[in-house]
């Protein structure tokens, strides 16, 4: 199915029940109308950082369900699935190849080989310089330790978790598998797919080895090619300053806009326009908006949007009314606590404020681009501390596990209806044609007027809202739609 100028859904498979099908039936249900597509985040065998240290792409997680499963969903909504590009489990059947045979393997040079990388620059590499350049998730050399069935020892780049083994993607091997898979998850029913981690995926001497250019484009073109044939696109992931997913929008690239979550806390926590307006302005048409994902909320992705003293003051609203999200977390008692993003609902981070809510999701729905909405964001969820406690993961806080019984509860309270009609307006609309206008005005300090308007200009919708007061109105073709 083509992609749809529909709001999507994130979602694990199970997490609105316990699997592709409670999925469906959930959907059904209770979100005909309020979302078009789905981002099923990994639903592949995986051993490790739910579901992102995939093992095999060719088979379902038989705990969620089957192919048959996520094509029952491909028939109705357009989906998107993870293909993380730099990276596979160390339980693959490459990796355990590579380990049994080495350099008989088929897969030998399917990994980036810590030492022969950098055997070929030269003598005495790396030094300590090269090492400090790169840009690491981890304060030590991005390595992990292989030790192969002859006794013989190397190591092999390893960006992320000890069970994400980072690929070479330059190598014929790796070619050959990123096309195969990539073929065939469009054969299952994916639209987009999501190449996670991207910008780690490029490694070269004397860079940083985080978004090489032009080495990057080189990648991003091939899987282009590959999907061009099935009508697919892909979305490059990255969460980093929102200048890189603006130069992935000039080569003309779906991205994602990570700026806004951060960017709307602030203009909704200090009452002010001018910077929501701006960036409003700013963005990209051809991009998926998200205020909420299975991460946390960005930071990074809105500096020099945002001042550092600004950034500052919504990090602080945001701990101060984001109900136990504490600053005193710390790695020492909470594992990947993020020290890009914060993690929290979105619902949360406005004090469960259902006013501040649905004014941000009117925002949301009048931004450039489609609207991602998040599993707990579409149900309004509040942080969940029990689960966060219960196993000291971090990013935990967002990510609640809802029984069916408790979804047809969710469903009724006003904040989510009222949600659902605001995303049910938003796919129906025409006025949020991806090639039509969108204007953005500024009354006063706290008031923001965008109004969008279709190619011909025969349909326009617009959102008059006071950051200060949280009161907003939805006018189509000056008829109104909605009000608070």
């Amino acid at each position: 199915m083509a992609i749809k100028n529909e709001a999507m859904l994130i979602t694990y498979s199970d997490s609105m029940g316990d699997n592709l099908k409670d999925l469906n039936k959930v959907l059904t249900d209770h979100m005909k109308g309020v979302v078009g597509g789905v981002h099923l985040l990994p639903f592949f065998p995986s051993t490790g950082d739910r579901g992102f240290a995939p093992s095999d792409y060719t088979v379902v997680d038989e705990a969620f369900g089957d192919w048959s499963d996520v094509e029952k969903l491909a028939e109705d909504y357009y989906l998107m699935f993870d293909f993380m590009i730099n990276h596979v489990s160390r339980q693959s059947h490459m990796y355990q190849d590579f380990k049994e045979k080495k350099d008989d393997s088929k897969y030998k040079d399917f990994f980036i080989r810590w030492e022969k990388f950098w055997e070929k620059v030269g003598e005495n590499r790396p030094t300590q310089e090269d090492v400090d350049l790169i840009y690491k998730r981890k304060d030590k050399a991005p390595i992990q330790e292989i030790e192969f069935a002859d006794g013989s020892v190397e190591n092999l780049w390893n960006t992320f978790g000890e069970e994400q083994i980072d690929i070479d993607v330059n190598s014929q091997v790796a070619k050959e598998f990123i096309k195969d898979t990539l073929v065939d998850m469009v054969k299952h029913g994916a639209s987009l797919i999501r190449l996670d981690a991207f910008a780690y995926a490029v490694k070269k001497a004397d860079t940083n080895c985080f978004f090489v250019e032009p080495d990057i484009w080189e990648t991003l073109d091939e899987v282009r090619e590959i999907l061009a044939p099935y009508q697919a696109e892909i979305l490059p992931e990255i969460h980093e300053h929102y200048s890189i997913p603006m130069k992935i929008s000039e080569h003309d690239y779906f991205v994602y806009d990570f700026a806004l979550p951060m960017i709307n806390l602030y203009s909704l926590y200090s009452g002010k326009s001018n910077r929501l307006a701006h960036w409003l302005k700013t963005a990209p048409m051809k991009q998926f908006t998200t205020l909420d994902t299975h991460d946390g909320i960005g930071v990074v992705d809105a500096r020099d949007l945002l001042t550092d003293e600004e950034l500052d003051y919504a990090s602080e609203e945001l701990y101060k009314v984001g109900a136990n999200v504490k600053k005193t977390y710390s790695s020492a008692n909470y594992n990947n606590l993020d020290i890009y993003q914060i993690n929290s609902t979105y619902y949360s981070a406005l004090g469960d404020n259902d006013r501040a809510y649905l004014l941000a999701r009117a925002v949301q729905v009048f931004a450039p681009g489609i609207p991602q909405v998040y599993y707990v964001g579409l149900l309004a969820g509040k942080n969940d501390i029990e689960l966060l406690e219960g196993t000291k993961e971090g990013r935990n806080i967002n990510r609640h596990y809802y029984s069916l019984e408790e979804i047809d509860q969710e469903v009724e309270r006003a904040v989510v209806q009222n949600l659902f009609e605001l995303l049910r307006f938003r796919n129906q609309s025409d006025a949020f044609d991806l090639e039509g206008k969108i204007e953005v005005e500024t009354p006063s300090e706290s008031e923001i007027v965008v109004t969008r308007t279709n190619t011909d200009g025969t349909v326009s919708a617009t959102l008059e809202a006071n950051l200060a007061t949280k009161d907003f109105v939805i006018k189509e073709n000056d008829r109104v739609i909605f009000e608070q």
